[in-house]
């Protein structure tokens, strides 16, 4: 706020002294002071940043914003591929509405970090630190046979088979992150992760979109899983579905994720290095139940579980289709994929600097054309 009452007083002391200029070197005609007057007043709004072209950088008042936050698991390295992820939020995004931002490590984050970070961001900021019993091997896993089956995997040449911080990645933001203390005020939060990219303005609160229209999980990028990280999972899931029918949504995703009504899977998932979602999902009982049951198997360390495909089949059985939501107006990157809306009036309407050619949402290993059979949605038209 401080930096925001800053930036609008140096503009308006800018404005007043090109007004006085004007008036001097006008002759004092009053028509004349008028109409360059205009003039430079126009210059100066057309140069104004969008966010204080109506004197303020708020938009929205603070009481009507969502119970939200950006969550984003970093360390310390990863400060300055952040910086520009961060800024692009920033600018495209929060500085209308200054949502708060919780970063989240393992280790202490350094002093540097939570400087650059607390300049950044326009709201509240907060650093955690992962409890040691949600970032580690529970006390039930065989660790010498998570180890062999690492190194089995890695001979095939499996993307992070040999990575045990992946796998402690992958079980964190399957079933811990929205347990953390510093996430327990917020009940909405959209994940954002190193070195992505926003190409597109989003000029409506995204928050409060989702909530009105009770969407509980957003996503812009989906796709196939890689199967041999996740030979039993589907199983596994069905084998939970059994013993729990109640858990399953009347008129839910199934079709997204299965092509024979729920025989197998077809590895669709959301790409949840982008995720927009309503933390009651994840805290109510269908999915803690169905976390525990998982994780008490051991998949995501004698296999390679995803926190994406986990999250995908999980809303995908216990939600109902109408509170899924396609941001198919936001721009978006993170390597090697581009989210790019498809037709050029979004584009226009977002000042999207994303190449359209660049779109996978409809390319053979993406999933969204899939989403939308689901949805008995028309696909969008390129133009």
């Amino acid at each position: 706020m401080a930096r925001s009452t800053f930036k609008v007083a140096r503009l308006t002391a800018i404005t007043l002294f090109l007004v006085f200029l004007i008036y001097k070197f006008a002759g004092n005609k009053p028509e004349t002071l008028l109409e360059q007057g205009s003039q430079q007043l126009d210059y100066l709004r057309q140069r104004m940043p969008s966010s204080f072209a109506g004197g303020s950088s708020i938009k929205e008042p603070e009481d009507e914003r969502v119970s939200a936050t950006f969550v984003t698991l970093a360390q310390n390295k990863d400060l300055y591929s952040l910086v520009d992820s961060v800024k692009a939020m920033e600018d495209r995004f929060n500085h209308r509405y200054h949502y708060d931002w919780v970063f989240l490590n393992d280790k202490e984050f350094n002093d540097e970090f939570k400087s650059v970070m607390t300049n950044l961001i326009s709201g509240n900021v907060s650093f955690g630190v992962i409890p040691k019993e949600h970032w580690g091997y529970p006390e039930f896993i065989d660790q010498e046979k998570a180890a062999r089956n690492r190194k089995a995997m890695a001979a095939k040449k499996i993307i992070y088979a040999g990575s045990e911080s992946y796998r402690h990645m992958c079980r964190f933001e399957s079933g811990f992150f929205w347990r953390h203390p510093l996430m327990q005020k917020y009940r909405w939060y959209w994940r954002v992760e190193p070195g992505v990219k926003f190409y597109c303005d989003i000029e409506y609160d995204l928050f409060k979109y989702m909530q009105d229209n009770d969407y509980k999980y957003g996503f812009t990028i989906s796709m196939h899983e890689f199967r041999e990280t996740i030979p039993t999972l589907w199983n596994t899931t069905l084998e939970f579905v059994k013993k729990h029918p109640e858990y399953v949504a009347k008129d839910n995703l199934l079709k997204f994720v299965s092509d024979d009504g729920g025989k197998t899977y077809n590895r669709c998932h959301f790409w949840s290095n982008f995720e927009v979602a309503d933390m009651e999902f994840w805290r109510g009982p269908a999915y803690s139940e169905y976390f525990d049951y998982l994780d008490q198997t051991g998949g995501f360390f004698y296999e390679r579980w995803g926190d994406a495909p986990v999250h995908s089949i999980a809303a995908a059985f216990f939600l109902n289709k109408t509170q899924f939501h396609h941001f198919e107006d936001l721009g978006y990157y993170h390597g090697p994929y581009t989210a790019c809306p498809t037709t050029q009036e979004l584009r226009r309407k977002g000042r999207c600097t994303c190449d359209p050619s660049k779109n996978f949402s409809w390319k053979g290993f993406s999933c969204t054309t899939q989403y939308y059979k689901a949805q008995d949605m028309e696909i969008p038209q390129k133009s």
